[in-house]
């Protein structure tokens, strides 16, 4: 159950209450029986757990993602067999740049 504070506005009483939330509010000072007023107070909060840092909120990149990613950026050997040449995987012959140059 909540603990609300209230003041007096005749005496400037100030004392707490502990209440339900289906309570109603108090009206009268138990040392004057003068009209009261609530005081409302900043709550401290507290974040506990994961999730509530920049670096808690963003994706972790997957693992499976990272390998799926080098295994695209390097060609794989695929075994031939004897006297064939493969269909997937083209033989690339080496281009050699020559210059000429006239004197």
């Amino acid at each position: 159950m909540p603990t609300y504070q209230y003041a007096c506005n005749v005496c400037f009483h100030e004392f707490e209450a502990v209440q339900s939330f289906s309570d109603d509010s108090l009206t009268n000072c138990p040392d004057c029986k003068g009209e009261i007023r609530k005081i409302y107070s900043a709550v401290g909060v507290v974040f506990k757990g994961s999730g509530f840092y920049k670096n808690d909120s963003q994706r972790a990149p997957k693992a499976d993602s990272e390998s799926k990613s080098e295994q695209k950026t390097e060609p794989k050997a695929l075994p031939a067999a004897s006297g064939e040449k493969s269909a997937a995987a083209p033989t690339a012959s080496p281009t050699v740049a020559t210059s000429s140059t006239t004197t």
